[in-house]
């Protein structure tokens, strides 16, 4: 990333230049505005393989690591335009070794194919990679032992559009104490990725009528990404 900002910054400087020079523009070949064009390139398998067997092998947190059954790196298209965070891996995830697989991870596939996605065309993934016991909330250290992974997965992914699933989430990447009832359907950035913020899927199996906000938000995010819901 540091390599493509400098020769922003140098493209950007001889472009000053040539203003002050009295050039008013430049004519430029169909290939290279079809270079241009292309995305940037996506994570190597290699990069990708070797963060997946490094987060694995993490033993940072003594009592998950103790207690774990799985580390729950995360789940689909490393290539996406779209990235779920959630909180943590539950009974269900631990012992499958895929986040969102119980109950709310059902819930959260429908979301998902309701926008016209597939799961396999997201990325899952959650702040802590190991079960809190009883499933209690991820304690501080926790979650900065665990966060350099889920950094590392954003920064390899660059999706378009990051969904914060729950207040854990949304704190943890944007490093604030406002509840996520306050936060929900209103747009936030993490490292220039546009963020929207929504309910758990797990609160929603709670409170059915929150479902309605929760589809609002997706709206929102189909949108962000150029996309058209689906006829229903």
């Amino acid at each position: 990333m540091q390599e493509l900002k400098q020769i922003v910054d140098e493209t950007i400087k001889a472009l000053e230049e040539m203003k002050r020079s009295g050039v008013t523009h430049v004519t430029a070949s169909k290939e290279a505005l079809e270079e241009i064009g292309k995305p940037l390139p996506k994570p190597a398998s290699a990069g990708w393989s070797a963060l997946e067997a490094e987060t694995k092998a993490c033993k940072k947190c003594g009592e998950l690591a103790r207690s774990r059954h799985s580390v729950v790196f995360g789940v689909g298209d490393p290539r996406t335009e779209l990235m779920f965070i959630g909180e943590a891996p539950g009974a269900d995830e631990d012992e499958q070794g895929e986040p969102f697989v119980g109950r709310a991870g059902q819930l959260l596939t429908k979301i998902i194919e309701a926008m016209g996605l597939k799961r396999e065309e997201v990325y899952i993934a959650n702040v802590l990679k190991c079960r809190p016991p009883q499933n209690r909330p991820p304690l501080p250290d926790e979650t900065a032992n665990c966060l350099p992974y889920l950094q590392k997965q954003i920064e390899m992914i660059r999706p378009k559009v990051i969904v914060a699933l729950g207040a854990t989430a949304l704190r943890t990447l944007l490093d604030i104490q406002i509840g996520i009832t306050k936060m929900r359907g209103n747009w936030y950035t993490y490292r220039d990725i546009p963020i929207m913020p929504t309910f758990h899927p797990a609160y929603l199996l709670r409170n059915p009528p929150a479902k309605k906000e929760v589809w609002e938000d997706m709206k929102a995010v189909v949108a962000k990404l150029g996309r058209e819901l689906p006829l229903r």
